[in-house]
């Protein structure tokens, strides 16, 4: 479905009830599509606390300067 922006904005609610039932709203400015609207997913995903623990290595010298990178991300060659 596409709706402009001032019918978005004026039944939004309604927009809403179709999100809930799954459908994608388009909303347009002057006829040109400009957002879309999708209903909102959880994520179902838990989080599990230190699951990669002893699997990461961090290097002492981690955070230390390297001129040759620090060149190339400051635009220098």
């Amino acid at each position: 479905m596409t709706v402009n922006m001032h019918e978005a904005k004026t039944n939004l609610s309604k927009l809403i009830a179709f999100l809930e039932k799954g459908e994608e709203i388009i909303i347009a400015k002057a006829g040109n599509p400009v957002a879309k609207l999708v209903s909102y997913i959880p994520s179902k995903k838990k989080r599990i606390p230190n699951l990669l623990k002893g699997q990461v290595i961090f290097y002492e010298d981690f955070n230390s300067s390297n001129d040759e990178i620090t060149m190339l991300f400051e635009g220098g060659f």
